[in-house]
């Protein structure tokens, strides 16, 4: 197991550092000087060759991109127009903004683990479940239940889901209030309550599709030999269906509910937009809409190592459920 293990986060070391390479090379080896789209439109030629010393942009593409690698973990000097020392990880410093970008991301990153996470959990306990439940009372009332929920949510929008929700719950029978982001450790009641609708929203979209892959992987397992042999040794269903059929029948979840995650987290964009919260995702679509480049940088960065260390954790849960992936 620690073998695999290296195997896996030494392939996820070198993906990383090839995101990063193509990431900065994206921004900073282009014809387009990443100086204009940093510095505001009324700075003169001075300033903007200032700036462009103080990001190291004179120097050789290799020194610059070790020097920003360098400020990620060890922290690294800005220079006096970009806030003097930036401590670790430093992804540079925003002129839209005006201050570090590791301190927009500090701010918003929270709103975006507290928007995925719960509505992650929500989503695979609602759709697994309700597939496994399907799969196990095929041609009943609750399995037509469960194929016509699947479908709703295939056919919607997240937008349109939201709209509803926003329109019911907050505006007409005013149950909620507007949806907003504040601190767990401040006020668990106002942080769920501001949150519940975007996690309603994207539990609903996603377990749809989870339900659907639940039910079809399930009744395929229960074809198998292996559970029509622990059926024939008299084992309770309870066991055959927990143990043996449910193990088998969730790898493929795994796979896909890993992504969605590791997805999600790199920015809820549609979500927080149409919810009003910001967070990762409509702090990246500002970047884009504002030509912040440092801020768009550390999002995709972000973003990437999210969706690896997902791929990781992906890894790691299919060797414990399936033994025979350490073998690979």
């Amino acid at each position: 197991m620690a073998r695999f293990l290296i195997k896996r986060l030494f392939s996820a070391t070198l993906t990383l550092f090839a995101v990063s390479v193509l990431t900065f090379l994206m921004f900073f080896a282009l014809p387009r000087d990443p100086v204009t789209g940093m510095c505001p439109k009324n700075c003169s030629p001075e300033r903007l060759e200032r700036v462009r010393e103080e990001l190291g942009l004179n120097d050789p593409l290799v020194a610059q991109y070790a020097g920003y690698m360098k400020g990620i973990v060890t922290g690294r000097d800005l220079g006096s127009a970009q806030g003097g020392h930036c401590d670790a990880p430093c992804l540079g410093w925003s002129y839209v903004t005006n201050e570090a970008v590791s301190d927009t991301i500090a701010r918003v990153l929270p709103v975006t683990l507290s928007i995925v996470i719960p509505a992650a959990i929500l989503w695979l306990l609602l759709g697994v479940g309700l597939g496994m439940v399907s799969a196990l009372r095929r041609g009943t009332w609750l399995d037509r239940l469960a194929i016509g929920f699947s479908l709703t949510g295939a056919s919607l929008q997240l937008y349109f889901v939201g709209a509803v929700l926003l329109l019911v719950f907050v505006y007409n029978l005013k149950l909620l209030p507007v949806p907003s982001y504040t601190s767990l450790f401040d006020n668990p009641w106002k942080w769920a309550s501001g949150l519940v609708l975007a996690w309603v929203s994207l539990a609903f979209l996603f377990s749809a599709i989870y339900a659907r892959l639940s039910r079809a992987q399930m009744l395929e397992t229960l074809s198998e030999d292996f559970v029509r042999t622990a059926r024939a040794k008299g084992l309770a269903k309870p066991k055959v269906y927990g143990r043996h059929a449910l193990r088998a029948a969730i790898t493929p979840v795994v796979t896909i509910a890993g992504l969605d995650v590791g997805g999600a987290l790199g920015g809820t964009v549609i979500t927080e937009t149409t919810f009003g919260i910001q967070g990762l995702g409509r702090t990246a679509v500002d970047a884009v809409r504002s030509g912040d480049l440092p801020t768009i940088m550390a999002t995709v960065l972000i973003a990437a190592v999210f969706v690896v260390l997902a791929n990781v954790l992906v890894d790691l849960l299919y060797a414990a459920i399936d033994p025979r992936v350490r073998l690979h």
